[in-house]
């Protein structure tokens, strides 16, 4: 998508780069001619997974989150490194030993993708529900919690997680009816 023919591009400012963020500073001239400097970060996009096995909802221990200063509790999930199903299914591995032989199912909730800060950021966000292998392996050392999909304690869930992003997955599956034991 192009900016507004009103909006004029006129240069890039600065420049930072990690292999995981690039800061962008540019300058605009918006439609009233005032200069305008802009933030951009670009970062890759990113996949959340809800795993699902024998009626709980499964979630990894809590992992510490240095901007918070303090450990969460997240559902798995990461940076889109290719496919974002293949991503998913890496990501199932890393955090909690789960085996691609291991998921039954591996629906997404979202196709295209949910603009994340879009007004400073270019990232997305791709959330998945897993249906896992009633006897499918997780590693026990990785799990740190199950929650029971009958009753769904839904003051519970939200009450132990602090991610956004993990909400808004945590929801449209709930809304798309398939939380469910």
């Amino acid at each position: 998508m192009t900016p507004p023919q009103n909006w004029i591009y006129l240069n890039q400012f600065v420049e930072l780069s990690s292999p995981w963020t690039r800061l962008l500073g540019e300058r605009w001239r918006d439609q009233e001619g005032r200069i305008l400097d802009y933030w951009r970060v670009e970062r890759a996009d990113s996949v959340i997974i809800l795993p699902i096995q024998n009626g709980e909802i499964l979630l990894p221990k809590p992992q510490f989150r240095p901007g918070l200063k303090t450990q969460t509790w997240d559902f798995p999930g990461g940076r889109v490194r290719e496919e974002v199903s293949a991503s998913a299914e890496a990501i199932l591995a890393r955090e909690l030993g789960i085996e691609s032989s291991d998921v039954a199912q591996l629906l997404p909730l979202n196709a295209e993708g949910w603009a994340i800060n879009s007004s400073f950021s270019n990232q997305k966000l791709y959330g998945y529900l897993a249906r896992l292998e009633a006897k499918g392996r997780v590693d026990p050392d990785l799990l740190g919690e199950r929650w029971p999909l009958a009753p769904l304690d839904w003051n519970h869930c939200l009450g132990r997680l602090t991610c956004l992003q993990c909400r808004a997955v945590f929801w449209e599956a709930h809304h798309q009816g398939l939380l469910t034991a």
